[in-house]
C-alpha cells in the first residue's frame, strides 16, 4: 500500500534540539488521546573522555511525564551516523516499542563486517521490537501512522507519516540546507533522489520535520517546513531539478565531506538498537575503532 498524509489529523509535535549533534528529536502526540511516539532520540557522549550521559533523553522523559503522556513507539528513522540513540534508555523509563526500517539487516551485515562483530551479533534486526516494510502502518493511540521506505542516505531510511506530519530523518534538510549525503556504505545519490520524490509527492500542506539542522549562513536553527516549501525552494531538489543534475551535484559535494565526528561509536551502538557494548569482567565497556574501514 502507499502512505497518505491525513491532513485532518494534526498531531502535537514537540521538538528537542541537541546542540552537540545538531539533532532534533520529537515527541509526537496523538490529538485524540494521551498516546505518543518519540522520534530519533539522543544519548549523549563525550567521545574524547569516553563518557555516556543522558541529559537529552532525560529532557524527553521529563516532558512525557509532565504532560501525562503514554509512549507507544520509539521510532528510529534510520541508523544514525552522527549521534547515539537514546531509545533503550527511554524505553526502560517509559515503555514503548522500538521500530526501524526492515533494511536494518543490510546495515547490520555491512557494518558487522566493518566492526568485526562475532557470530553472537545477530544480523536479523531482532534487537528491535518492530521492523517496518514500505507502506506498513501502526497505531499511536487512535492515529494511524505509516512508514515510507526512503533509502539513499542509508538502505534502512524510512519517512514516518503521522496525520499531517512527516518525519523525514536525514533524507531532506530545510530548503536552504538541501539534502543528506549519499556516500556512506549502501548509500546512493540516484536512490536518494527517487526517495525525495516520494516525500514531495505528499500533499503540499504536509508538515515536514527534519532530523538535523545546521543553521546555514548563520540563520537560527529550524526544523519544520512543508512539502510545498521544499518543492519550491529546496536548493538541491526544488524547482524541478532533474535526477541527473541531482546525482552530479550530490556526488561532487559528498566527495568534499569529512566523516561525521561520532560515526564510529554511533554505528556500533545504533545498529544494535541503541544498546551499549556489554561489560567485561572488570565492569568496563569498550567500543572498537576500525582502521581504514570507513
Amino acid at each position: 500500500m502507499s502512505c497518505k498524509a491525513d491532513l485532518t489529523v494534526k498531531p502535537e509535535v514537540t521538538p528537542f534540539f541537541d546542540p552537540a549533534t545538531n539533532t532534533i528529536s520529537y515527541v509526537v502526540k496523538d490529538p485524540g488521546s494521551d498516546a505518543c511516539a518519540v522520534v530519533d532520540s539522543v544519548m549523549d557522549i563525550d567521545y574524547a573522555a569516553g563518557r555516556i550521559s543522558y541529559e537529552s533523553a532525560d529532557a524527553i522523559i521529563a516532558f512525557v511525564r509532565e504532560q501525562g503522556l503514554r509512549v507507544e513507539w520509539l521510532i528510529e528513522t534510520h541508523v544514525h551516523a552522527d549521534h547515539l540513540s537514546g531509545a533503550p534508555y527511554i524505553q526502560a523509563a517509559l515503555g514503548g516499542r522500538i521500530g526501524i526500517g526492515s533494511q536494518i539487516t543490510v546495515v547490520q551485515e555491512t557494518f558487522g563486517k566493518v566492526f568485526n562483530e562475532g557470530t553472537e551479533f545477530q544480523r536479523d534486526g531482532s534487537q528491535f521490537d518492530r521492523l517496518f516494510d514500505d507502506g506498513d502502518t501502526y497505531q499511536v493511540g487512535g492515529m494511524t501512522a505509516c512508514a515510507i521506505h526512503t533509502p539513499g542516505h542509508t538502505p534502512a531510511c524510512m519517512t514516518h507519516v503521522m496525520g499531517d506530519a512527516a518525519f523525514v530523518g536525514d533524507t531532506l534538510f530545510m530548503p536552504d540546507g538541501g539534502s543528506a549525503r549519499a556516500d556512506f556504505p549502501g548509500g546512493d545519490a540516484g536512490t536518494l533522489y527517487d526517495s525525495i520524490q516520494k516525500v514531495l509527492a505528499l500533499p503540499r500542506e504536509t508538515r515536514l520535520f527534519m532530523c538535523h539542522d545546521y543553521g546555514p549562513n548563520g540563520r537560527d536553527i529550524a526544523w519544520e517546513t512543508t512539502v510545498g516549501e521544499q518543492q519550491g525552494h529546496n536548493i538541491h531538489v526544488g524547482k524541478g531539478r532533474t535526477r541527473e543534475e541531482f546525482i552530479a551535484m550530490r556526488e561532487a559535494r559528498d566527495a568534499t565531506l569529512k566523516m561525521p565526528t561520532l560515526i564510529i561509536p554511533s554505528l556500533q551502538v545504533n545498529m544494535k538498537a541503541g544498546e551499549l557494548p556489554p561489560e567485561d569482567e572488570s565492569g568496563k565497556r569498550f567500543l572498537k575503532v576500525p582502521l581504514g574501514a570507513l
